[in-house]
């Protein structure tokens, strides 16, 4: 593998995620419309989501049952997870080439990136 082809991998894969959790977000948005289109929204007082909507199984759980803020919050995961998975890609790109700097290096922003998103208040 050389420079020129895991650029364009990393590339397609950049596109590819963001593409999904638009196309994700973006169903989630319209399934939402069409189900609570006749809402009154109270601007008064802020109430979060419910608490399955925080955990990664609970949005799981809620996409799978087509809930439009399951699904909208599953887009963002997915939005989330993509820089990530660019960084596992690039660490077995660097692998494959042989650069154990880059692969070190890479390695250090994913336990970066990891522990930012768990350990995230």
């Amino acid at each position: 593998m050389n420079d020129q082809r895991l650029e364009n991998i990393i590339g397609q894969l950049l596109r590819a995620g963001v593409l999904l959790a638009a196309a994700v977000v973006f169903s989630g948005g319209v399934l939402y419309l069409v189900q609570h289109h006749s809402y009154r929204v109270q601007y008064k007082t802020f109430t979060p989501g419910t608490e399955n909507l925080r955990t990664l199984p609970g949005i799981v759980k809620l996409a799978g049952a087509l809930d439009s803020e399951g699904l909208i919050q599953l887009g963002l995961v997915l939005l989330i997870a993509t820089p990530v998975a660019r960084v596992v890609m690039a660490i077995v790109g660097f692998q494959l080439e042989r650069d154990y700097m880059y692969v070190i290096v890479s390695s250090i922003v994913l336990a970066v990136l990891l522990y930012s998103l768990m350990h995230a208040t």
